[in-house]
């Protein structure tokens, strides 16, 4: 008996304001994908006003966006996303996540998609 195949693990990770991962299709098979997206900002010490947001998009199409108050002043805050996908056989997928600020600083946005194996 052959070895299931290992699921899916697709990742990127940048330290600006827009990140983008492509899933490429599978022509025999659908896949079901847990994607979660992850934006860590600098707040600064003095965080008047200061804001971060971030927007996720799956092919083209908004899924979810938020903007919040940045919080804790000379550290770090951020705002996390996870959602499920149903990827059909065929098609690729395309997941972007943009964030925005006023005040704080991108640190770090990452795009995380694991496929989720039937057991």
């Amino acid at each position: 008996m052959a070895s299931p195949e290992k699921p899916e693990l697709w990742r990127t990770e940048v330290g600006d304001a827009v990140a983008v991962l492509h899933i490429p299709g599978a022509l025999k098979r659908s896949r079901i994908f847990d994607i979660d997206v992850s934006l860590l900002v600098r707040v600064p010490e003095d965080n008047t006003e200061a804001w971060h947001a971030l927007t996720l998009e799956i092919d083209g199409k908004r899924q979810w966006h938020r903007r919040i108050a940045s919080s804790c002043p000379g550290q770090t805050d951020g705002l996390d996303y996870h959602c499920r996908f149903v990827l059909e056989a065929g098609p690729s997928l395309r997941i972007r996540a943009v964030a925005g600020t006023r005040g704080a600083v991108v640190q770090r946005l990452q795009i995380e998609a694991r496929e989720d194996k039937p057991s």
